[in-house]
């Protein structure tokens, strides 16, 4: 706080000669334009106008000069000022402008959205201030192409165009030109350490591959947001929000926003901000208690593991334990067989009872801004950004971020045709810690395992020889083996779930640990103003990983792990035929430590027809590629069920466990009674789960025939995916009507994905092992494995060597309707092809309903200070596929509404919203909690 003052006082010194102007905007109905743009022509400082209209410009530009004032939906006016202190009024005219926009990220180069060689979307300051969203990232679930996979109310992870779970590794987003990935996951936590409402200048959505310009992770899309410059969007504004949120499973509760930013240019050389904002609300409860696997299983079936339920997963095959008992004469020879060959797993906790089911947000920024020469020539920005927050973060588990942190700082070099750019990103887990380890570790703390199904084996055969049924004797073996639990809210269960989450080892504790971070610099430059034939960009980035989890998820117990991959790219685009046909021709090369490099270019027609060229057709190829992530090479995370081994040739032995063997194992082992089990048993010696299930599904009545379908896994290490991406497209404003219509065909070779699979402890693996060869033959001893229950589960990350296609296309309509109301509605389709019979074992995990439809209306002019805005969006039912769990996602219709009224003499707007008005709760990540209802009231301030 010190420091900031400082500065403060330090800024307060410098002044200079200025002129200043004030004014107004209006429409033609004389109704205020809150949110234009006021810019000096040539100087490009400028402010924004008040809610009620109003402007106040402060520059050192010498009179006579001109100003440009702008506004979406309305044509642009430019106005002579010739005296100091002049006051100027400005009338705009209503115009359908949405396609005129001007876009960057598509070419990297200012653009009209009309001519934009690929398909874009934008959302600018006045589709912000309208949405009927809670807030303006839940709003970009509005857009055309934009899929949200919640998983949880402060966690949301967008989807275009398929291929994503709530990890999307192949979605970039970027915040004023940084990433906002977690260092240690490689995928963005929605908008935790994003922007404010407030903050926000536009949005720019690429739905589709962008690997051209901006590498390797820009494979299915990509998302910009640019804050405000202080420089042109000056003073204080401020939002306070407070709502209820509605969920059968958790009841009514408070939800609370808020925000503030502050923003001053001191002279037009330097210019400051600071942005703050806070929220708080009781999270979507997630209490799904299907099993994860097997329909129609409950709490009944002694083997039963569900969705929301953890401590489950310690499960095992009872008729093992008794052998072991016997092996040990804890029990009388024979008494096993009374136990049937099935799996048994431990009573579990249900996930509510492991989390304080708390979803919040704090973000902080600030940023200062230099220009040396008094314009955009050049200008030096260092920004800061901070955010903290609790969240629930679904992957191959459940983990509930708590207090987890994430900061960037960027320096960086701009000017009219260049920029430089550094920063850093780090992260620490905070409180973060594992759900399904809670639950395991929490039932340790009061018996350990072997004990409890020790217990549950004796009371079975105690009530069998009783003469109880299995269904009688299983019940009575979990009641005597769950004597002594800790029930949830006890003082004894607090202890232990308090002592658990504060310890990272596996074996006792669930707690994450995370000290990652990134180094990042990506420089641009464009020789339009040099080059005349042609516009001619060079660019290129350099980015290094440092991975420290303690070893607590990837193999780096030792130290961290570094590595680093670069890019270089370059653009040529040329217009042809008076300036009709747009070429755009681009090549980028990436290269990784751990790949091969990789070339990605891209080729685009952009032709503008008709006598006011307001009919733009287009067409574009590109290919790109995706570089396995971090987890893919790195990880080696104990998740209970089973291990996740990421694929770097390195990391297969830094992974390294030890088991016991039984009197059997030790016997086939060379007497060795443990065995080390690495990352090269998962990759070369192992079997495909879906295999092992299906023999052991059949190995009780016909265990020769059952052996004949044991399928040995030949997963590869994994390697860069691949895509071909075919688009054409057509846009155009027809009688005021804004059309956008595109289509798209996607080729995917090398698709990375997981592939469960089981290595046994002794013995090797192979297909249809020969039980009739006797236990002599390794294969039979692996069989030998699998019945004892001796083995590992492990995911491994490969690639499907089955092609994958996938195709969609998308149509979007907007236009002005009865006076002041605006009518938006867009379809998009999308499917995918896999033949599933090639690979039976590989998922792909679209998870993209294959119809969506969304609607909008609003008029911000329904009648003096007062606007309103409804959207609503159907999807159909899709199959969710991921780690965690799979399953059938239902059809849902969403209807989320706004009405707001401003107060000019307040420089205020108050607005009443809800979101998923009289709809039904409503699942977009299996595993997830139910997505109930929102109501909320707001005030803005200076908007």
């Amino acid at each position: 706080m010190r420091v900031y003052l400082l500065i403060m006082l330090l800024f307060s010194g410098i002044s200079f000669a200025q002129n200043t102007i004030t004014g107004s905007v209006t429409d033609g109905n004389k109704q205020s334009i809150p949110g234009a743009n006021v810019v000096v022509v040539g100087e490009n400082s400028g402010a924004s106008t008040d809610f009620d209209g109003s402007f106040k410009l402060t520059t050192s530009a010498k009179l006579p000069f001109s100003i440009k004032v702008s506004a979406v939906g309305f044509e642009s006016k430019t106005v002579n000022v010739t005296a100091a202190n002049q006051k100027v009024n400005v009338v705009l005219k209503d115009e359908e402008t949405k396609l005129d926009e001007i876009v960057v990220s598509a070419s990297r180069t200012p653009e009209r959205v009309l001519e934009s060689p690929v398909t874009i979307e934008r959302m600018g300051i006045q589709e912000i201030k309208r949405t009927a969203s809670p807030s303006f990232y839940d709003g970009l679930e509005n857009m055309k192409e934009v899929q949200m996979n919640t998983s949880s109310m402060s966690f949301k992870s967008i989807n275009t165009r398929g291929f994503a779970t709530v990890a999307n590794t192949r979605f970039m987003q970027l915040v004023d030109g940084m990433d906002n990935s977690s260092p240690l996951l490689n995928f963005v936590l929605g908008n935790m350490i994003g922007v404010s409402e407030i903050d926000v200048q536009s949005v720019e959505l690429l739905p589709g591959a962008s690997s051209a310009l901006y590498g390797a992770n820009a494979f299915n899309g990509i998302l910009f947001m640019t804050s405000k410059s202080p420089f042109t969007n000056q003073g204080i504004s401020t939002y306070f929000k407070y709502g209820v949120t509605s969920q059968e499973a958790a009841g009514t509760n408070g939800y609370y926003d808020f925000g503030i930013r502050f923003a001053h240019a001191f002279n037009k050389y330097f210019a400051a901000k600071a942005n703050f904002t806070y929220m708080e609300a009781t999270d979507w409860y997630a209490t799904n208690y299907n099993d994860k696997t097997r329909a129609g299983i409950d709490r009944t079936n002694p083997g039963y593991d569900g969705i929301n339920v953890y401590g489950d997963e310690a499960s095992t095959n009872i008729k093992g334990v008794g052998l072991r008992l016997e092996a040990l004469g804890l029990i009388p020879a024979g008494a096993s067989n009374l136990l049937p060959s099935t799996t048994v797993s431990r009573t579990g906790y249900n996930e509510i009872d492991l989390t304080d089911n708390k979803a919040a947000n704090t973000k902080i920024d600030f940023s200062f801004h230099g220009r040396p020469f008094g314009d955009e020539r050049l200008e030096i920005i260092w920004q800061s950004k901070f955010g903290t927050g609790n969240a629930v973060y679904q992957g191959a588990n459940r983990y509930y971020l708590n207090d987890f942190f994430m900061q960037q700082h960027k320096l960086e070099f701009k000017g009219k045709n260049f920029f430089v750019r550094g920063y850093m990103t780090s992260e620490d887990g905070g409180h973060s810690y594992d759900m399904i380890f809670t639950g395991i570790n929490v039932n340790r703390k009061w018996k350990d395992d072997n004990t409890w199904f020790g217990q549950y084996a004796g009371a079975y055969i105690q009530g069998t020889l009783a003469g109880m049924t299995p269904e009688q004797a299983h019940a009575a073996g979990r009641a005597t083996a769950d004597t002594g639990r800790f029930l949830p809210g006890t003082p004894e269960f607090k202890n232990a779930f308090n002592q658990v989450i504060n310890e990272a080892d596996v074996l006792s504790g669930s707690k994450l640990v995370d000290n990652s971070k990134i180094y990042h610099s990506d420089a641009n430059y464009n020789f339009k103003d040099v080059i005349k034939f042609a516009e001619i960009q060079v660019g290129g980035s350099f980015r290094a990983y440092e991975l420290n989890s303690h070893g607590r998820i990837y193999t780096d117990a030792n130290g961290p792990i570094n590595y680093n991959e670069y890019g270089a790219y370059a653009q040529l685009m040329k217009k042809f035929m008076d300036d009709r046909l747009k070429f755009t021709g681009s090549l980028r090369y990436d290269k990784s430590k751990n790949f091969d490099g990789n070339f990605s270019p891209r080729l685009s027609l952009v032709y503008s027809g008709g006598e006011k060229r307001n009919h733009n057709f287009r067409g574009s190829f590109q290919t790109g590629f995706r570089n396995p992530s971090t987890q893919d090479q790195y990880i080696g995370f104990n998740i209970g069920s089973a291990v996740l081994i990421g694929s770097a040739p390195d990391n297969l032995t830094r992974f390294s466990e030890t088991f016991n063997l039984s009197a059997e194992g030790q016997s086939y082992s060379n007497g060795n009674a443990t065995k080390d089990m690495t990352g090269v048993d998962a990759y070369n010696n192992s079997y495909i789960a879906s295999s092992v299930n299906a023999f052991s599904a059949m190995a009780g009545s016909n265990p020769i025939a059952a052996a004949a379908l044991l399928k040995k896994s030949r997963a590869n290490l994994v390697k860069p995916e691949e895509v071909k991406a075919f688009e054409v497209g057509y846009r155009s404003v027809f009688e005021g009507t804004s059309i956008d219509l595109n289509g798209y065909y996607n080729i995917y070779n090398n698709f990375i994905g997981t592939l469960n699979v089981i290595s046994p402890y002794y013995g090797t693996a192979q297909d249809n092992p020969n039980l009739a060869a006797g236990t002599t033959d390794a294969g039979v001893q692996s069989v030998r494995a699998i019945q004892n229950g001796e083995y590992r589960v492990y995911q491994l990350y490969t690639n499907s060597d089955v092609e994958i296609h996938s195709l969609g296309f998308g149509v979007g309509l907007s236009r002005k309707v009865i006076a002041d109301f605006e009518l938006g509605l867009n379809y998009n389709y999308a499917q995918f092809d896999f033949d599933q019979e090639r690979d039976p074992s590989f998922e792909a995990g679209f998870n993209t309903p294959k119809h969506r439809v969304k609607m909008s209306i609003g008029n911000d002019k329904l009648f003096k200070n007062f606007g309103f805005s409804v959207s609503g969006r159907w999807n159909s039912e899709y199959l969710w596929q991921a780690g965690f769990a799979d399953g059938i996602i239902k059809s849902a219709t969403v209807i989320d509404a706004q009405i707001n009224y401003g107060i000019p003499k307040l420089k205020s707007v108050l607005k009443l919203g809800a979101a998923n008005i009289g709809g039904k709760e409503y699942y977009q990540v299996i595993g997830a909690g139910l997505i109930g209802q929102q109501y909320f009231a707001s005030w803005t301030i200076n908007p």
